[in-house]
This record gives C-alpha cells, sequence and structure tokens, in this order.
C-alpha cells in the first residue's frame, strides 16, 4: 500500500515571497499569554524537572519529523490515516452548510488571497493560512470530527486541513499527505498528553482542545513544507509562542468560537509556522527545555520525554475515535445503548414509558438541555426513539426542537449527573434504562463507544457515514469519486487533484 511520493507538474506553484508572509503573517500570528499557575500540579514552579531534558527530546523529536516524509508506514496506519482523512473532509464538507461553516466562507470570501489552496465546499481557492483557518472551522462546525481521548482533543479538524493547505502549496503527493496527517496525530497528542490531558485542562483553564490539535497542525504542515531537523526545531518554537486557548469554549451558544479554537485557530497558527521558518526565519533553537521554556510556562511539572514516547512505534491516529453518530461525544454512548437495546429487544417510541440515561457529571453538564440539538442528550434520544436512527440531516434540524411529537418523547427522557462514571474518564461511559409501558425493564451500560480503538467502526461503517455527510451536497456521482481517490491516497501523484471534488460546481 506504499509508494513513493512523486510531483504533478499540472499546475504552476506559486512563490512564497517576503510580501506574501508578511500578509499572512499579519493575520494569523497571535500572541501567547503567559499562564499563571494553578493550584494542585501546577504549583511551585521553581520545582520544575523540565531541565533534565538538556536538548535530548528536541533533538529526538526534531529528528523523527524532518523523516517523516520518507519513512513508510505501516499498511494498516495507512488505512486508518485514510479514514480519518475521509472523516474529516466529510465533516468540512457537511460543516459548510452549518452556521460556523458558512460564517467562515463568509471570511474567506471577504478576505481573499493568493488562489493557492481550496477552500472545501465553495468555489473559493485562497492563500494556504486563510485555507487553513476556514476548512479547520468548517471541519469543526459541527459535532461530526473525530477525538482522541487520551489527549482530551479532536486533532483531525485542525491537523487535516493544516496538511492539506499546506502540502497544495508545495504540491504533494497522496502518500506525502499521508505521512504529514499521521505525523500531525502523532505530535500534537502527545504533547497535551505530557502536560497531563484532561487534569491539565481542569486545573489549568487551558484547553486541550486547542494545544494539542495547535501542535499537530504545525507538525503536518511543517512535514508538508518538508522542513529540516534544525528548521522543525524553529518552527515548534514558533508553535510554542502561538499555543493559546482557554476553557472558555463551552460558553459559545453558537459553535463558532468553538470551530475556530478547535479547528480553525490551530490549523491556521500551524501552517503560519511551517511557511514562515520555511521562508528563513530563525528563532529560539528548543523551545522543550532552558529558561522560560514552554512546560516551564504551562506544567513545570509534566516530563518533556513524553513527546517522544515510543515515537515510531505507537501511532496516535490509531488511538484515534472516529465518531459513529453526528453528534457531541457525551451522546456518543447513549445512541449506541439505544441501538443495542432495540435490537435486542425491539419496541416502538409508544412502547416507551421512560428513559433514564446515566452519563459521567462533567459530560451530562456539557449536554444537558442544550438549545443545539446535536448536543442535547434529551432531544437526540427523543429522536432516536422516533426514527430508529440518527443521520446529520436529523440531528441538525432546529424545527424538531419545537416539534409537539419530538417534545412528547424529550419528556420521557431523563439525565442522571453519575460520580462514578466522572471517575472514569476519559472513558466516556452510558448506562442507559428504559420502563416499557408493559413494566418491562432494559438496562444497558456502554463502555467502549462504536468508533474507538476497542470498539473499531468498520471500513464500511466508514464509508457510510462519510457517505450520509458528503452526498447531500456534493452529489452522488463526486462522492463515490472522492471516497475512491481518499482510500487510494497513495497512488495520487498530486493532491490538489481533490479540489474539483470537493468543490462546488
Amino acid at each position: 500500500m506504499k509508494s513513493k511520493s512523486s510531483k504533478s507538474k499540472s499546475f504552476d506553484q506559486p512563490p512564497i515571497t517576503r510580501r506574501n508572509l508578511l500578509e499572512w503573517a499579519g493575520l494569523a500570528l497571535t500572541a501567547a499569554a503567559v499562564p499563571t499557575p494553578a493550584l494542585g500540579v501546577f504549583s511551585s514552579p521553581q520545582q520544575s524537572t523540565t531541565s533534565k531534558s538538556s536538548g535530548t527530546v528536541m533533538n529526538t523529536l526534531s529528528t523523527y519529523m524532518s523523516e517523516a516524509a520518507n519513512r513508510p508506514l505501516p499498511d494498516e496506519v495507512v488505512e486508518k490515516t485514510e479514514h480519518h482523512i475521509l472523516d474529516t473532509l466529510g465533516a468540512m464538507v457537511s460543516g459548510s452548510k452549518l452556521l460556523p461553516g458558512q460564517r467562515a466562507l463568509q471570511f474567506a470570501q471577504t478576505y481573499g488571497g493568493k488562489e493557492i489552496s481550496t477552500v472545501v465546499g465553495s468555489h473559493i481557492v485562497c492563500g494556504p493560512i486563510e485555507a487553513a483557518l476556514t476548512n479547520g472551522v468548517l471541519a469543526h462546525a459541527d459535532e461530526t470530527d473525530d477525538s482522541h481521548s487520551p489527549s482530551q482533543s479532536h486533532p483531525g479538524c485542525a491537523v487535516v486541513p493544516a496538511a492539506f493547505a499546506a502540502g497544495e502549496q508545495f504540491q504533494i503527493s497522496g502518500t506525502h499527505l499521508l505521512r504529514a496527517v499521521a505525523l500531525g496525530y502523532d505530535v500534537g497528542t502527545r504533547v497535551t498528553m505530557t502536560l497531563g490531558g484532561q487534569k491539565f485542562e481542569v486545573e489549568s483553564h487551558w484547553s486541550t482542545h486547542s494545544i494539542a490539535p495547535h501542535f499537530g497542525a504545525a507538525a503536518a504542515a511543517a512535514c508538508a513544507a518538508s522542513l529540516n531537523a534544525q528548521e522543525m526545531r524553529w518552527m515548534l518554537g514558533y508553535t510554542a509562542q502561538q499555543s493559546s486557548g482557554l476553557g472558555a469554549w463551552n460558553r459559545d451558544p453558537d459553535h463558532i468560537q468553538k470551530a475556530f479554537l478547535f479547528g480553525g485557530m490551530n490549523a491556521r497558527n500551524g501552517v503560519t509556522s511551517a511557511l514562515i521558518v520555511k521562508s528563513g526565519w530563525t528563532g529560539v533553537d528548543d523551545i522543550f527545555s532552558g529558561k522560560d521554556n514552554f512546560f516551564q510556562a504551562y506544567n513545570p511539572h509534566a516530563d518533556p520525554f513524553g513527546l517522544i514516547d515510543k515515537l515510531g512505534e505507537r501511532y496516535e491516529v490509531t488511538r484515534t475515535n472516529i465518531k459513529k453518530w453526528p453528534v457531541g461525544s457525551p451522546i456518543q454512548a447513549a445512541l449506541d445503548a439505544l441501538e443495542i437495546l432495540r435490537r435486542q429487544h425491539p419496541f416502538d417510541a409508544s412502547q416507551v414509558q421512560q428513559v433514564k440515561i446515566r452519563l459521567a457529571t462533567d459530560e451530562a453538564a456539557i449536554v444537558n438541555n442544550r438549545e443545539i440539538p446535536d448536543i442535547c442528550v434529551q432531544h437526540m434520544l427523543a429522536v432516536a426513539l422516533l426514527d430508529k436512527t440518527v443521520t446529520f440531516a436529523s440531528a441538525h434540524d432546529k424545527a424538531r426542537l419545537k416539534d409537539p411529537a419530538t417534545l412528547r418523547e424529550r419528556a420521557k427522557v431523563t439525565l442522571i449527573p453519575d460520580a462514578e462514571l466522572e471517575s472514569l474518564m476519559p472513558l466516556r461511559v452510558a448506562i442507559l434504562e428504559l420502563t416499557l409501558n408493559d413494566g418491562t425493564q432494559l438496562r444497558q451500560r456502554v463502555d467502549n463507544v462504536r468508533g474507538t480503538p476497542e470498539n473499531a467502526m468498520t471500513r464500511e461503517e466508514v464509508l457510510a457515514k462519510s457517505r450520509d455527510l458528503i452526498t447531500p451536497v456534493l452529489g452522488e456521482r463526486r462522492c463515490s469519486e472522492l471516497i475512491g481517490k481518499v482510500m487510494g491516497l497513495e497512488n495520487l501523484r498530486d493532491i490538489r487533484e481533490l479540489r474539483a471534488l470537493l468543490q462546488l460546481t
């Protein structure tokens, strides 16, 4: 399943000029604030252990990253990476029809830029930084994109847009894209796993959902740009300087700022880091050790060697979830449980008297009676009761929030925050209890959601989800062609061949 990287000459490659970079940098560079140490693991910064890295971590990491474009991936990693690229492209395409995606497309249309990189679900071709920003927002305009539990992040919505945008700039092959994306998943997720994952996010108020995809996007874009080991070191310095994002995204009612923080900001910043170094910028040689380094700022007690733990042995894309259902992550297990019960004991909505759903306390707070349909567990269970499934269309039908039939089913649903389930996080467990009109009681516990590594979706399930996301926007024929191209990326000479299949006619 492997092929050597090759480049097509059917397109003219625009040069990167100083003027381009200054224009891009004006849009993309953000200032990083220095966090105040929080309580618990973030206290006593003078006890920092990060000095022990002594450059070893950076040497190993930068060398590994610089060699990624030419390093063959195991066949199973190639297959898994293709799944995640397709899944993310599907999220972009479907996201183009949602409010956050519409706002992103308006920005791209207004801002403009050099015609280099594709903006999915539109007629727009613009600069790689602007395209990365826009496609990143599209990819998380909804809750359909992938997630990585150990790092508490959604890597695909930033890594794939960044790799694709930078890859078009440098006319990379499908094989090169696969390797860039796999590298992004490996590097980004290790950053917040090293910082402490969910515990770090809770205690610091920084968002793992911005930090992990941010470093992942930068690594992917830098691989697409074929940076050498020294350039990778400088690139990581610029990436650390741009690292930001607060847990306040939870308070965004329209999902627009959330889409920016999870996807758009990170993809934009990652491409920026890669392109400015590619153009000749230098900087800090090792941002992970020495005075005022990254870990001293974020978590002085973190062990930097986590950044290279099993690097090249454990591929994080294989530990990343693909959501079966186009809804928020905390709702996935609830819908799985309902589907399992219905398969074991067939019933109609009219036969159901009461539904109790138990979720971890923090998870329950995220999805409790939300005004956004696909992030409201009571609403989505009501829809699933009536329709016996959930599709992208039904999960985004806002009219059903006020539909009398749906409201009748929703009234049957009680959400119970469960502290015991909270202790199992990041494992998202759901316990569903149904009482039928005849008194029958049904109970189903789901520990491993469909789409997680422990309960992986089949290839056909991944393709079926992609068809549900892509076909309504691009049509059945182009959807089939796109799936064929992505699932055979190692045979693609130039990734810009995907443009005609990703844009509107």
